[in-house]
């Protein structure tokens, strides 16, 4: 008698043939037209920044290799505090900027500007453009009074960046012209 709940012995599965040569790849929406390798190279670098999540650590946007990269080691980085606004200045030793931002460029308006999360917001913008062309090691100058001044301060360390010297070089007068009127409020 033969078993009902028996399945009939499967067939032999034979491999899948290999195929003969890889298709070229194409520009998506176009099929018949080739990539060219420049564009190729693009999208292997996109897969790998999606597997690498796309922003570093702590959603922060990862520093790009400027374009014409000047590849300067050390650098100084020039803060302006004043009570209304911050802006950061990064140049090569002999004084050429290589990056810069201000409150104003990141989206603050108005009594915001002159905050210490838009002086450290400022500081990093502007030190992840100089990272672009190599800057691994800074000396900074601090002017002004503003609340910026430390902030930005501590988000150059953050990025990982190494301090050599930080100096005050807010300017004072040793008498020289007369100060404005005192406010009367």
């Amino acid at each position: 008698m033969a078993d009902e709940n028996t399945t009939p012995a499967a067939p032999a599965v034979e491999p899948a043939p290999a195929p003969a040569a890889p298709a070229p790849a194409t520009a998506p929406g176009a099929p018949d037209k080739p990539l060219s390798e420049r564009d190729r190279q693009k999208n292997i670098n996109d897969v790998f920044l999606s597997l690498e999540g796309g922003a570093g650590e702590a959603g922060a946007p990862k520093v790009v290799k400027a374009k014409g990269s000047k590849n300067v080691q050390a650098g100084l980085v020039h803060v302006t505090a004043t009570f209304n606004n911050t802006l950061v200045t990064v140049t090569d030793r002999g004084g050429n900027v290589i990056g810069w931002s201000s409150a104003g460029k990141m989206g603050f308006k108005g009594s915001r500007k002159g905050t210490a999360y838009a002086g450290q917001v400022v500081s990093q913008d502007a030190c992840r453009q100089a990272m672009g062309h190599g800057l691994k090691e800074v000396e900074i100058h601090l002017k002004g009074p503003g609340s910026g001044r430390e902030s930005a301060v501590r988000a150059v360390q953050a990025l990982g960046i190494e301090i050599s010297n930080i100096k005050d070089v807010t300017p004072v007068p040793h008498n020289g012209c007369r100060p404005p009127k005192s406010r009367r409020v």
